[in-house]
């Protein structure tokens, strides 16, 4: 009945708000350089927000690198050389279509948004004007989202570099020397995740849309002829990712093929793994058959061979690529949303964060049941033992009962309360997040009980996901 709840509450545009103030509150997120009155779709990860997105970042390596044959993982520069740009199409292409309000509230806008700008506002999408005050909108121009920098010490055309807008292209001028280091075979991937920046001209909506941001792709090298099959297998694998790896509910989620009209200039075929979120149906994560469109490029470019000899075949071509590609941060805001709900607990509210436990923040977590030393001392003394098998949080700050709610808005899977009694049986309760159930253990048996009891929480988050059976 509570997932049924969570799942009409998402519906609703104030779960966002209500997000924006728990992630504030309990260290999640927090606005860029706040006491200067911040920086619009900038933000700063808290302590919470710093250990969710390193296990959103785990989860995506472990699959995508660790647990492969056939993926390398490389990290390359923020800032290369302008020409990588140039060639790429950045420079020239890279752009969106922005309008300016002359009405009262004079901002700017996407063209392409307006008609979804609208809806978010109960007006209909072709209504005319701006969404905001309903001034009129000057005629569009095209406007670079790329952010502009100077290497060296004068600032002039000659020394203009670009901030990366994606990880992509640090891959592909690599391919050769990641094929000459490794000696890997078609087919196979090179990975990465790092920083990315676009000067949105509408960002928005919390962390879903940022100015600074997070990337994770994957760049699958592969025979041409053979990419429509592997484009295939990688949007049913990146779907099922999100299902099983990270616990989000399949409901909620749908694999969406552009639209010839859609496609970039690069793609022959892209699919969107979307999300209903309480602003509507939004891109989660792509899925691009990018051809050979890009390595092609960059010989142009660059006058070097990046072509692949084939020893099987004896043959030299130019390989296709498939691309994945994904935010930490849309994947953070999506974990959130899918997990948030609220019930009612002995005629109180009760907040939560379904979580799965192996991206929860705080897996266990150590609660004395008085700030007695006779009881903070062992109690400590077992959040420390823990510590290196779990992600664990010590807290002796007010009653148990609100230190258990606590627990229950950052998702934290269980709870461990050390009692009186614990210092003469020797044992400890464990209290379950979903259905609040408790349990009592040997201190001698906890790192078992709780390995068990993470397990059970996993197939439960399976069951969540898939929409009440394990999947």
């Amino acid at each position: 009945m509570a997932q049924d709840k969570a799942q009409e509450d998402q519906t609703h545009p104030d779960v966002i708000e209500k997000l924006v103030s728990l992630c504030k509150q309990r260290g999640f997120v927090y606005p860029s350089s706040e006491i200067y009155g911040g920086l619009n779709a900038v933000y700063d990860f808290g302590p919470l927000g710093v250990r969710l997105r390193r296990n959103i970042r785990d989860r995506w390596w472990e699959s995508m690198v660790g647990l492969r044959d056939d993926v390398e993982g490389i990290e390359t520069a923020i800032l290369m050389n302008p020409e990588v740009w140039v060639a790429s199409g950045h420079v020239a292409g890279f752009t969106d279509p922005l309008v300016d309000c002359t009405g009262p509230c004079k901002k700017r806008w996407r063209e392409d948004h307006l008609a979804d700008e609208r809806r978010a506002r109960g007006k209909p999408p072709d209504a005319p004007g701006c969404p905001e005050c309903g001034g009129a909108l000057t005629p569009a121009r095209q406007f670079n989202l790329m952010f502009k920098t100077f290497i060296g010490p004068v600032e002039e055309d000659a020394a203009q570099i670009w901030l990366r807008p994606e990880t992509a292209q640090g891959m592909f001028v690599n391919f050769a020397n990641v094929v000459n280091s490794t000696r890997r075979r078609l087919p196979f991937g090179i990975a990465q995740q790092g920083k990315a920046f676009r000067n949105e001209i509408s960002p928005g909506n919390f962390v879903f849309r940022l100015r600074e941001f997070e990337l994770m792709e994957m760049e699958y090298f592969c025979k041409p002829g053979s990419d429509r099959e592997l484009h295939e297998y990688w949007c049913a694998e990146r779907f099922r990712w999100h299902v099983d790896v990270l616990g989000v509910r399949k409901a909620n989620l749908r694999l969406r093929p552009h639209a010839k009209e859609e496609l970039s200039h690069y793609s022959t075929a892209t699919s969107d793994i979307e999300y209903r979120y309480p602003f509507g149906w939004g891109e989660l994560e792509g899925v691009a058959d990018r051809t050979d469109y890009d390595l092609k490029t960059h010989m142009e470019h660059s006058g070097r061979d990046l072509s692949y000899f084939d020893t099987e075949t004896n043959e030299r071509y130019v390989p296709y690529v498939i691309e994945p590609a994904v935010s930490t941060d849309r994947i953070f805001i999506t974990l959130l949303v899918d997990a948030y709900d609220e019930e009612e607990v002995r005629g109180e509210k009760r907040v939560v964060l379904h979580l799965h436990p192996d991206v929860a923040p705080v897996q266990v977590a150590v609660l004395p049941l008085s700030k007695k030393a006779d009881l903070t001392e062992p109690a400590r003394r077992i959040e420390h033992d823990l510590r290196p098998h779990f992600s664990t949080m010590y807290d002796e700050t007010q009653a148990i009962g609100r230190r258990y709610r606590r627990q229950d808005e950052i998702g934290t899977p269980l709870a461990i309360t050390f009692d009186f009694d614990s210092l003469n049986d020797h044992a400890v309760t464990i209290r379950e997040r979903d259905g609040m159930s408790q349990v009592r253990v040997p201190i001698d048996g906890l790192h078992a009980a709780l390995r068990d009891q993470l397990e059970a929480g996993r197939k439960r988050a399976r069951e969540r996901a898939n929409g009440g059976h394990d999947g």
